[in-house]
């Protein structure tokens, strides 16, 4: 079962821009889920998968 973290990062405030990202593990991985229906890739770092997220909310 996937284990999912609350949301990292409100941004980009205002209309359709609005971005909210959480973490999804899912066995040693981990991914960024956006709810704009953006998922990054699988890491087997936190870190990384964060920095996605990250890397997508200011894109």
């Amino acid at each position: 079962m996937a284990k999912q973290d609350g949301p990292t990062s409100p941004t980009k405030q205002g209309g359709l821009s609005d971005h909210r990202t959480s973490m999804v593990e899912k066995g040693p991985f981990c991914s960024a889920h956006c709810t704009c229906g953006w998922r990054g890739p699988a890491r087997r770092a936190r870190s990384l998968a964060r920095a996605d997220a990250e890397g997508h909310v200011r894109g």
